[in-house]
């Protein structure tokens, strides 16, 4: 297309305009970009680095989460002919420190609470990039760059190796991405049908595979994409629900993830052999017989959803029947860092089953004699950083060495046979291909994940597998069933169970193999924390937790608030309250984390009153009756108003517990366009309670609890905030609220007073103010207590008085726990 650098990508960015470009979370909100605002920052970006003196060929590092501002800080480079080091948001500071001696880097942009690592250069915090450059006008004087000069250098060995750079052109990444565009083109007529369409991408953009389907590919569609703050399975099928995704980027290990997550629902249900049932019937079905079949699923995922693009590793063929049995397209491509990303892929509408597709254009693939894939073309780099050059076959000028041993099927389609550098040869003289003994182990009940290691024996090895199980299940059974599966030289003898709820993964999910050979080789017994430890020793990095020991707990009650919502975020669970209180040991930590894990709570959190007609009905039921009823009743004395003249975005309101009877009184002091948007948080056991009664009330009462749970839910918008566990979620739930336009409605107490006083405000409160980035505004409720003792239906006039205070900001960085003591002493005073 005759483009001599990505810089020309920036254009096309502005040339799409206010067209929906990034979604991605902000605390608990959802924050989106227009790729015009992405080119914007990415030219100021530009002119900033110019201003700083930064010159073409330097090297700048991006360490941070996924969000727009890391894409526009990437191509503000690109268009300066500035080098981009990205680094994964895992890595440790020590091994960034590394890597930053290593290139040589004049400037580190990176998320704030990582910041404090980058001593040895300037720093700009990823989260105030924006207001950093606000200053610039968008830097048009850009240096003329050709393919061949350097792009970026991705670094592919872990932390206890000594760090691999792979230089990366310009011409290297256009080299893959020119004929994808070639052949999406001949598609954009056809998606103007569903446009935009939606990528939830799972990968870090650390990675070029990431890279590619989060910067370059989704844009030559008019694509939004959607970043995901959290791996849990649950969160991400809500995520797809949502933002109305239509392809979602993940490994193959976030795809058995999904798996095993719908399985353990359908368990739940006690519907999981009528599933299975029906995946085998489904088999070579036509795909809208497939589809009506699963269409109950289909609507969960949400009705724009239809495919899967795998990368990173190589896909089971059991895991991609699986998808393919629901109606779901998989599409699965093969490439590597020093291929830039890809080398073949599936087409969408032609897919090719159990293979990695069909090469791209402008690169060639051969065969070694021991089936060894070598690839030659522009996409593949030139050499690492350190000198060395990409591995050549001896005799073969310009053949890159994958590593990996293919095949090419009578289609044309190259399919992946394993890993050369991972056969292990056994004392027989066998060579035994891991990936065929992990998928046999996969295929068993009760294993969650396997990986096999090599266990060195006389010189030669043996297969030992590392297994994630279930509770419940014995190595020794699940090691005699898979080897059924095998060839006789195949059979495992040994095992070992990993003692932590999962493998330490990269940033892209995959097992660090590097790390789990170490504790095969050294380990001599069980670590009685694991993952909690691990935790632990975090909180206690950053001051939380400090000098407590692991064993035993010794915390006070905000430290444990901190650990436990620590330990959610890790284990993607919801805690009991009462039994993490009660905890007094780290085992006593992972038996409530395990319970958890097989009877988490449910709580429906309603949109459809958000919906028309119910903002109409609500409109009308509240100044018709609601407010009316109110001032006749019991007109209250207003005091604060004023504090909330000209905020017109949405709040976050904080009010003592008296009564039911709060939330009318608490709308009655807002200004009247608040009135009818906003949101209060009920007790979540208390409305679960109402929606689904217990079945040994009378009918007609079961009936009563669902009609106040449905008026509750309509008249007054509540959703609920569990007081036991689940209020994670609930704060989630609150973000979607204000991302809506509506303001939210707490009661920090979290139970109603009992004698007329306030009490202590929970942590809670801190957390979500920390993350839900509006003004909070406390609000105080006086002789309204003592009215409903003496059990009044008419008070006078002006008894009850209600107090609004100035709304208040927290940063980020503030104490949870301080939030909520400055709250309290702020609704106290007033």
């Amino acid at each position: 297309m005759g483009r001599s650098s990505l810089a020309a990508l920036v254009d096309a960015f502005e040339k799409r305009g206010e067209e929906p470009a990034y979604v991605f979370r902000r605390g608990y909100r959802s924050v989106r970009w227009s790729y015009a605002e992405v080119a914007r920052l990415a030219r100021r970006f530009a002119a900033e680095l110019r201003a700083r003196g930064i010159q073409r060929g330097d090297r700048v590092v991006l360490w941070g989460d996924n969000r727009a501002e890391w894409v526009a800080a990437f191509f503000g480079c690109a268009v300066r002919g500035v080098v981009v080091v990205p680094l994964d948001r895992g890595s440790t500071a020590e091994f960034v420190h590394r890597i930053v001696t290593q290139v040589g880097a004049v400037l580190a942009v990176c998320s704030r609470d990582v910041c404090k690592s980058m001593e040895a250069v300037p720093v700009i915090p990823l989260d105030e990039l924006s207001e950093v450059v606000g200053q610039h006008q968008p830097d048009g004087e850009a240096p003329s760059i050709a393919r061949e000069d350097i792009l970026q250098i991705i670094f592919t060995s872990g932390t206890t190796a000594e760090p691999k750079g792979v230089v990366i052109t310009h011409g290297n990444v256009l080299a893959n991405l020119e004929p994808l565009e070639r052949e999406i083109a001949k598609y954009l007529k056809y998606e103007r049908l569903v446009h935009p369409l939606r990528f939830l991408n799972l990968l870090p953009l650390s990675h070029v595979f990431g890279q590619f389907l989060a910067m370059f590919v989704p844009q030559a569609l008019g694509a939004t994409v959607v970043f995901a703050d959290s791996l849990n399975p649950a969160d991400i099928i809500a995520t797809i629900r949502r933002e109305r995704v239509s392809v979602c980027v993940a490994v193959p290990q976030m795809l058995a993830s999904l798996r095993n997550h719908l399985e353990r629902e359908y368990d739940n249900g006690g519907r999981l052999d009528g599933f299975r049932r029906q995946l085998r019937e489904s088999e070579g079905k036509h795909f809208a017989r497939r589809w009506w079949r699963f269409r109950k699923l289909h609507h969960e995922f949400g009705w724009k959803f239809w495919a899967f693009i795998s990368g990173g590793s190589a896909l089971d063929a059991e895991l991609e029947r699986f998808w393919n049995r629901l109606a779901f397209a998989v599409i699965q491509g093969y490439g590597l860092t020093e291929t830039t990303s890809l080398v073949s892929v599936n087409h969408p509408f032609k897919s090719s089953k159990q293979s990695i597709g069909r090469l791209l254009p402008g690169r060639e693939v051969k065969l070694a004699e021991d089936g060894e894939i070598l690839v030659r073309g522009e996409n593949v780099a030139s050499r690492y950083l350190q000198g060395q050059a990409m591995t050549k076959v001896a005799g073969d000028q310009g053949w890159f060495a994958t590593g990996d041993l293919g095949a090419f099927d009578a289609s044309g389609n190259l399919q992946f046979k394993g890993r050369k550098k991972n056969v292990i040869v056994t004392p027989a003289g066998m060579n035994v291909h891991p990936e065929d003994l992990e998928q046999a182990l996969r295929q068993q009940t009760g294993v969650r994940d396997a990986v096999v290691v090599a266990v060195p024996v006389g010189g030669n090895a043996e297969p030992c597998p590392v297994l994630l199980l279930d509770p419940g299940f014995v190595a020794s059974e699940i090691l005699h069933a898979a080897n059924q599966q095998l060839a006789e030289f195949q059979r495992m003898t040994r095992s070992m169970v990993w003692p932590e709820q999962d493998f330490p993964r990269t940033a892209t999910h995959k097992p660090q193999m590097a790390v789990i050979e170490l504790y095969v080789s050294s380990h001599q017994g069980q670590r009685a924390g694991g993952g909690i430890e691990d935790v632990l020793a975090q909180l206690a990095s950053t001051g939380k937790a400090a000098g407590r020991s692991s064993a035993e707990l010794n915390l006070t009650s905000m430290e444990k608030v901190e650990l436990m919502a620590a330990l959610e975020s890790r284990y993607q669970v919801d805690l009991n309250e009462v039994a993490f209180e009660e905890a007094s040991t780290v085992v006593d930590l992972q038996r409530i984390i395990s319970e958890t894990e097989r009877n988490i709570p449910k709580y429906v959190y309603p949109r459809w009153p958000r919906r028309w007609p119910f903002r109409a009905i609500r409109w009308l039921s509240y100044w018709l009756i609601a407010y009316p009823a109110t001032m006749l009743l019991a007109k209250p004395r207003i005091h604060g108003r004023e504090n909330l003249e000209g905020i017109r975005g949405p709040l976050l309101i904080a009010c003592n517990h008296t009564t039911m009877a709060d939330i009318g009184f608490v709308l009655a002091a807002l200004p009247p366009a608040m009135r009818t948007k906003i949101a209060p948080a009920m007790q979540g056991e208390m409305l679960e309670s109402m929606r689904t009664p217990d079945a040994t009330l009378p009918w007609w009462r079961r009936q009563l609890h669902r009609l106040e749970y449905l008026l509750l839910t309509a008249f007054f918008n509540v959703f609920p905030l569990p007081q036991r566990s689940g209020f994670l979620k609930s704060f989630s739930f609150a973000g979607e609220i204000v991302d809506h336009g509506y303001s939210v409605l707490v009661f920090p107490e979290g139970r109603r007073t009992q004698d007329g006083r306030l009490s202590p405000f929970q942590a809670g409160i801190g957390i979500l103010a920390n993350r839900l980035d509006v003004p909070l505004v406390p609000v105080r409720i006086d002789g309204l207590f003592e009215a409903a003792r003496e059990e009044r239906h008419w008070v006078r006039p002006n008894r009850i008085v209600v107090r609004v205070g100035k709304p208040v900001r927290y940063g980020e960085s503030e104490n949870p726990a301080s939030i909520a003591s400055d709250l309290e002493r702020r609704v106290r005073e007033l």
